[in-house]
């Protein structure tokens, strides 16, 4: 379940509440008249299964009473809720809630972790230098904890969501984060093994020599394209169906970050191969990923569009 915290402007709560009242799934209806004081107004409450939430937002957006600006939507999970009402109202709306995409949020957080901060760029610039130490010692670990620490999944989820809900600042806040972050990443780590063989813990001799852990990261081949295909479709899904745990099992299933650093410590060493072929690896990922995502989104909206139509026409019945 869903709650919602509406702040309306007076004289416009009536067409709010008879929109939630028409709303199949909904339940818990309060409403506080003039407890709202900055901006001022009504406040409204409820709850609504997560599979017709959705369909409510859109609903409020559709009334044109601008509530964004004059008033206020919030939405809050509800982790539990003791209420026979409430479990009719799961029963009435149609489909189920982990099936359920609430658009407006999912285009909230990929508008959030595609954000080009200080943050972004630490945690992937030092995700591509644990992988530099993990693809010249051959070390499957450390490959593997700088997958699960890198934090490009954020834009390329954005790009997909752009494409899909047509938002084209999103679009280009998404593709800065991800073409400014490996390029300081990679830039960074660059220096990083340059500094590194000074001291005597890099050598090329290791970067070159047999590396039967690492060496997939500057082969690319069919099947890296299919694993992020398949990678890209379970990180969609992950984001949609709030199942955010997945999201880990995709981090290190996708050889982004590698890339990244093999072509970094490539490059410091004037290896032109092995350079070229972990951006062929790195673009290849990036490009399936992204494909896999918009295609995920795509599907999702038409599915969703149609229980959309039922839950209307049940309502109007």
């Amino acid at each position: 379940m869903l709650h919602l915290r509406l702040i309306t402007p007076v004289g416009k709560t009536e067409d709010v509440v008879r929109l939630i009242e028409g709303t199949i799934g909904t339940t818990h209806l309060c409403v506080l008249p003039g407890a709202a004081r900055d901006p001022a107004g009504d406040v409204v409450l409820c709850d609504v299964a997560r599979e017709a939430g959705d369909d409510l937002l859109s609903g409020l957006q559709r009334l044109g009473l601008g509530l964004e600006t004059s008033g206020s939507i919030a939405v809050e999970n509800i982790d539990l809720s003791l209420s026979t009402r409430a479990e009719e109202a799961e029963k009435a709306a149609p489909g189920e809630s982990a099936d359920a995409v609430l658009w407006e949020h999912l285009t909230e957080a990929t508008h959030e972790e595609s954000t080009l901060s200080v943050t972004y760029l630490a945690f992937l610039t030092l995700a591509t230098m644990i992988a530099a130490c993990g693809v010249v010692l051959d070390n499957a670990v450390l490959i593997v904890g700088a997958m699960a620490v890198g934090p490009e999944f954020g834009p390329l989820a954005g790009i997909s969501t752009a494409a899909v809900q047509r938002r084209p600042r999103l679009a280009l806040r998404s593709v800065i984060a991800l073409l400014v972050g490996f390029a300081v990443a990679m830039a960074v780590t660059v220096g990083f093994s340059l500094f590194m063989d000074a001291v005597g813990l890099f050598t090329k001799e290791r970067l070159e020599g047999e590396r039967p852990q690492t060496g997939f990261v500057y082969a690319p081949d069919w099947f890296s394209f299919v694993v992020a295909v398949l990678a890209g479709a379970a990180g969609t899904l992950s984001l949609t169906s709030a199942k955010s745990g997945a999201l880990v099992g995709v981090a290190i299933s996708v050889t982004t970050v590698p890339a990244a650093a093999n072509a970094a410590v490539a490059l410091s060493y004037g290896d032109t191969v092995q350079t070229w072929g972990s951006t062929e690896q790195l673009l290849l990922n990036l490009l399936g990923i992204t494909l896999a995502g918009t295609l995920t989104l795509l599907a999702q909206k038409y599915f969703w569009s149609g229980q959309h139509r039922r839950l209307r026409k049940r309502a109007g019945s």
